[in-house]
């Protein structure tokens, strides 16, 4: 493909994930039980299937998402430098979210399909208790290929952060595969999400491989990273994956996160927040990864990185959707200065 930055652009990170819309709706427990729908993680749809759940709700809102897209708009609210590489397709919620990425401060060149599957989208149905479950038609995001990889694109980010949905797809591995071997040509480094527990299941082998391989900085929650390993012992976990990454930033949801590099371990307490305040848990590890990775390009401490990606998802579940409603450069810089941090 022809690239459309200059040999001037820089990019503190550039996210490679799925390009999909979020159809964002309140259930209660028994819309999911009646229709035997998991709780609590992502299920993979057809387009018949996620018509048929769509056709039964009254959404609240639906607003252009997608893990690494959501983890790059955050940056960019706090301040960073962003560029995302995913697949839609040339129709309406396409060019919606083509919009509204750009809108959020992000740079989004990759061409879309004009024939063949539409735009993705993922219901995501949020409980009383303020869990998400995601049903996930992928549609034109699933055909990501080596060609939408820009060599210019990922030699300009000092970061390139890539999403483990991703994996379920082969001509999308073979895509990330050649963003990867870019990377390392120019001595950049590449974080890697896990994504959630049923992607690890299915590609277990093929992800442990990738993360000894390539990956420099790892994220997932407690669940993920013992699904990982098989394990049942969180702590067993954080042994098995120091020899393997840099850094590995794992989130325990109210018991905060913990930074593993080498043979330090860095706890970080959760940022608290009133549990009536606690309204959707969408996206919060989304934009944990964004607070923690903008501290890494402005070369802060690993807790420091931390504080600022708990600070980030604190305010990301205190309202619907995955995207910031205010400034989060602001809203990160009072919560540090309050805290005696250097904003």
């Amino acid at each position: 493909m022809i690239s459309k930055i200059q040999e001037t652009t820089y990019y503190d990170v550039v996210g490679i994930g799925n390009a999909i819309v979020d159809v964002l709706a309140k259930v209660g427990d028994g819309f999911l039980k009646e229709r035997n729908l998991s709780k609590g993680c992502m299920t993979l749809l057809d387009a018949a299937d996620a018509g048929k759940i769509y056709a039964d709700l009254i959404p609240e809102r639906e607003v252009p998402g997608g893990s690494a897209a959501n983890t790059v708009a955050g940056l960019a609210s706090l301040g960073g430098a962003p560029a995302f590489i995913g697949k839609i397709h040339d129709d309406e919620l396409g060019q919606e979210f083509t919009r509204d990425i750009g809108a959020a401060g992000v740079d989004f060149f990759t061409p879309p399909l004009t024939e063949g599957p539409v735009t993705g989208r993922s219901i995501v149905l949020v409980t009383p208790d303020a869990q998400r479950s995601m049903f996930t038609y992928l549609g034109a995001a699933v055909h990501l290929t080596e060609e939408d990889i820009d060599e210019n694109i990922i030699k300009a980010g000092k970061i390139t952060y890539i999403e483990g949905y991703l994996w379920d797809t082969e001509c999308c591995r073979e895509a990330l595969v050649k963003a990867c071997k870019i990377a390392h040509k120019y001595g950049r480094k590449i974080a890697f999400t896990l994504s959630d527990t049923t992607c690890i299941e299915r590609n277990r082998d093929n992800i442990l491989e990738f993360i000894t391989e390539d990956v420099d900085i790892l994220f997932a929650n407690e669940d993920e990273i013992k699904a990982l390993f098989c394990e049942t012992d969180f702590y067993e976990s954080l042994d098995k994956i120091k020899p393997l990454v840099e850094i590995a930033a794992i989130t325990r949801g109210q018991k905060g996160s913990v930074v593993v590099n080498g043979r330090t371990k860095t706890f970080v307490e959760a940022e608290k927040l009133p549990a009536d305040e606690v309204v959707d848990t969408t996206g919060a590890g989304d934009l944990y990864a964004a607070g923690f990775l903008y501290g890494m390009t402005q070369e802060r401490s690993l807790g420091t990185c931390a504080m600022i990606g708990s600070i980030a998802a604190a305010e990301i579940i205190s309202h619907y959707g995955a995207r910031p409603e205010v400034s989060l450069r602001g809203f990160v810089r009072n919560k540090l200065l309050s805290y005696g941090k250097k904003a």
